[in-house]
């Protein structure tokens, strides 16, 4: 009995001593926030509004799990990404008992399905050469590929999952302007070098484009062709931002920039002020490398493309960029001003009707292809990106979310817990390349898959022979309306 007696009298020391420590605490916490002056909140209310800014925090993730409905949130809603997750596991994706896709709300694709579809079981789509023109052109086996993402926006272990899952599914794989990593080549995949405004890893010490380096990089047989960007869907207007946290002394060695800086890139290319400066430059690295060259661009202004296409029609086809990659104004993946993330730069599904249509009327549609990117994570967007023009599709928030992500929002922080938007080597530990390779691969497959059932649908063989007349979209007011009547640059062309 004395036993249990002195165990109880420790215990009832060890709670009183807590429960006085919390209270000394919660003193010099209300004495901290009384005489504060940066905080009304906690300086009105101390201690108990500390509570305030707790909850503001975990707000996003409560919403999330608890509050949002599947077709609410932004940038990507439940619904959407479910199925990207089942997808890449390869798993079941089927839905029961009718669409929760609310078929009023503007903007919705309506897919105008055939009274006579086509009896195909087949998902090969033919291919199309890029560059037919250079000494080493390129015939991508697939429509459907993986967009820029940098190493150092994203961890090695994601670029090593990207890379394997690629070369599985036998689709590409673009670097982003981080420049060519170990980890891009280790994989195997088709790869795409991206020449951001920074010119990471094809720089001389002044930051110019460096004609040796660009040879080296143009040596591997992995890389394929060359992506000049001018802007991206994230921040049209300014260049890439790699926050300091993030630039480790490899990130620094492969970009040829200062260890532990932020890494900013300009907002051009200094080197390419109009039409005429950058068909030079295309001219320039395809004449270095052998390979096609083409540009990457969120559109905005559309004069300049009138100029540079009229520039080309003046100089001679062979001038033309090879490929134009079209980034989407909703677009991206990393760390962005909000001004230019919310409202700079048109969305796909104005811009790239727009952008078809010019390049038919300067004859240009069978010189340049064109590659769509900017939020195409599900069948439908793809399908519709076919549908009005685009030659390829690609995506990198999709492949992020058959890696894994989880929309944490903190891909600009160096904290994201599933390892693929990080520098951290612990956070990086929880993504394992060869799992996650798996799941690129089954997402990449599914997608193709799907896109090719809803072309079936609609009476043609492939996603290649969508056209406008296929596709409706709700506008405002619950109207429906034909993407050919919507956008509908001549018929012969749309159609053809």
């Amino acid at each position: 009995m004395s036993l249990i007696a002195g165990l109880s009298d420790i215990i009832s020391a060890i709670v009183l001593g807590v429960v006085l420590l919390f209270l000394v605490v919660i003193f010099f916490v209300v004495l901290i926030d009384n005489h504060q002056k940066s905080h009304t909140i906690l300086r009105n209310y101390p201690f108990v509004g500390r509570f305030r800014y707790w909850l503001e925090s975990v707000g996003e993730f409560l919403r999330q799990y608890f509050f949002a409905l599947d077709r609410e949130e932004l940038p990507f809603n439940r619904a959407q990404r479910s199925w990207v997750y089942r997808a890449a596991k390869n798993i079941d994706n089927t839905v029961a008992f009718g669409s929760s896709q609310d078929l009023t709300k503007p903007g919705t694709y309506i897919f105008l399905n055939s009274a006579f579809p086509n009896l195909s079981n087949s998902h090969d789509t033919p291919t199309l050469t890029i560059g037919e023109g250079c000494e080493s052109p390129y015939t991508p086996e697939h429509f459907f590929n993986i967009s820029g993402m940098s190493f150092g926006a994203i961890s090695k272990n994601a670029v090593l999952a990207l890379s394997r899952g690629a070369k599985k599914s036998g689709c590409w794989m673009n670097t982003g302007e981080g420049g060519l990593s170990p980890y891009h080549l280790e994989g195997g995949a088709d790869v795409i070098y991206q020449i951001g405004t920074a010119k990471y890893g094809v720089r001389n010490e002044q930051g110019e484009l460096d004609d040796d380096k660009l040879r080296l990089v143009a040596s591997h047989s992995a890389v394929k062709m060359f992506e000049i960007k001018l802007s991206q869907g994230a921040k049209p207007g300014k260049g890439g931002i790699l926050p300091a946290v993030k630039v480790s002394h490899e990130i620094a060695e492969i970009r040829g920039i200062p260890l532990g800086k932020a890494s900013l890139s300009p907002n051009r290319h200094a080197d390419i002020a109009n039409a005429a400066d950058l068909l030079a430059m295309i001219a320039s690295v395809r004449n270095v490398t052998g390979k096609p060259v083409g540009i990457k661009f969120v559109m905005g202004d559309k004069q300049w493309l009138h100029d540079l296409f009229e520039l080309i029609n003046n100089t001679g086809p062979d001038s033309a960029m090879d490929f134009i990659t079209l980034d989407s104004g909703d677009g991206g993946t990393g760390a962005a001003p909000q001004a230019l993330m919310d409202s700079v730069g048109l969305p796909l599904k104005e811009s790239l009707p727009t952008l078809v249509d010019l390049l038919h009327d300067y004859g240009l549609k069978d010189r340049v292809r064109v590659i769509a990117s900017g939020k195409l994570v599900t069948a439908s967007q793809v399908a519709a990106a076919m549908a009005m023009g685009a030659d390829f599709c690609v995506s990198a928030r999709g492949f992020m979310f058959s890696l894994g992500c989880i929309q944490a929002l903190q891909c600009n922080k160096n904290t994201c817990p599933t390892g693929i938007a990080t520098q951290n080597p612990r956070l990086q530990r929880g993504l394992d390349p060869i799992n996650k390779a798996d799941r690129v691969h089954h997402f990449h497959n599914n997608m193709e898959k799907e896109v090719s059932i809803i072309s079936h649908s609609c009476g043609v063989d492939n996603p290649r022979e969508l056209r406008r007349n296929h596709v409706s979209m709700v506008l405002e007011g619950g109207k429906i309306i034909n993407l050919e009547e919507l956008y509908p640059g001549d018929k012969d062309k749309t159609n053809s």
